[in-house]
């Protein structure tokens, strides 16, 4: 599979809330970045547990707004039906996500979610 079109599999399962069909899209030490979120986490099985307790947590949709393809990366980006927009880069290798890396804001997130708001980081 192309990046793009691991990215488009990354996108459906997403949005049908599967974090097993997620995983499976990732390598056995990939590692995810949400720059928001806090530290990376490492390997197949922290990424499900981390998409296991977001979608338990938080109604999440992804409607992508542009979505692009370079050599070993896929790069989108996205907004959700509350206006939250982001931005994602996925090296994928062997049609595998070893790495990726989002950016949105979280304060935003937590309000629309009506989350607790995290506490500032110095």
């Amino acid at each position: 599979m192309t990046p793009k079109h691991v990215l488009q599999k990354f996108v459906e399962a997403f949005n049908n809330a599967d974090p097993d069909s997620l995983a499976d899209l990732y390598s056995d030490d990939a590692v995810n970045h949400q720059v928001a979120a806090g530290d990376p986490i490492k390997g197949r099985e922290a990424i499900r547990k981390m998409f296991t307790d977001s979608f338990a947590a938080a109604n999440m949709t992804c409607i992508v707004e542009n979505m692009f393809e370079d050599g070993e990366w896929a790069i989108m980006e996205w907004r959700d039906p509350l206006g939250l927009r982001g931005c994602g880069f996925f090296r994928i290798v062997d049609s595998k996500i070893v790495f990726q890396r989002g950016y949105w804001d979280r304060l935003t997130f937590c309000r629309q979610q009506n989350l607790p708001v995290p506490e500032e980081r110095i």
